[in-house]
C-alpha cells in the first residue's frame, strides 16, 4: 500500500496546497477525522477550523478553512472551502476583533440584525483563533 496520497486544498480564491501527504486531519461536521492512503471513498462537510497535513518526514502544516467539503477518492483527498489560509498567515488581532464584533452584534440585536450571519462570523472568528492557538502550541 502507498505511504502517501495526493492532497489538494483549494479555496474560492486560490489553491492553498497541492502535493503528497501521509495523512489529513480535518474538522468534520460530526467530529475530527483522519484520512490515510487507502481510506474508503467519502464526501463529508467540514466546519470552520483547522486542517492538518502530515508529510512523510513527519513534518506537518496547519491550515484554516471556513468550512466546505472533504472528498476522499482513490487517488487522494480534495478539500474545497470558500475561504482558507495557511495558519502562519492568519492575523490574530483581526480574528479577535471579528470575534468581538460578532459577539457585540449578537448581544445588541438591532432591527436590521441578521442572526445567522452574526453566528457564522462568530464561528469563523473562533475557528481562526483555534488554529492560531494550535500553531502557537506546536511552536512552544
Amino acid at each position: 500500500m502507498a505511504k502517501t496520497m495526493k492532497c489538494n486544498v483549494v479555496s474560492a480564491e486560490r489553491e492553498l496546497y497541492s502535493g503528497d501527504v501521509e495523512m489529513v486531519i480535518a474538522s468534520g461536521e460530526l467530529g475530527d477525522l483522519g484520512v490515510t492512503p487507502g481510506h474508503s471513498p467519502l464526501i463529508t462537510t467540514l466546519k470552520p477550523g483547522p486542517v492538518r497535513l502530515v508529510f512523510s518526514d513527519r513534518d506537518d502544516e496547519l491550515f484554516y478553512v471556513s468550512g466546505g467539503f472533504l472528498e476522499v477518492v482513490p487517488s487522494g483527498v480534495n478539500i474545497l472551502t470558500d475561504t482558507g489560509d495557511r495558519a502562519e498567515n492568519l492575523d490574530e488581532a483581526a480574528a479577535v476583533h471579528a470575534k468581538e464584533e460578532a459577539q457585540r452584534l449578537l448581544e445588541e440585536q438591532q432591527a436590521d440584525f441578521d442572526y445567522t450571519r452574526a453566528a457564522v462570523e462568530l464561528a469563523e472568528a473562533v475557528a481562526r483563533l483555534r488554529v492560531i492557538e494550535q500553531l502557537r502550541n506546536r511552536r512552544a
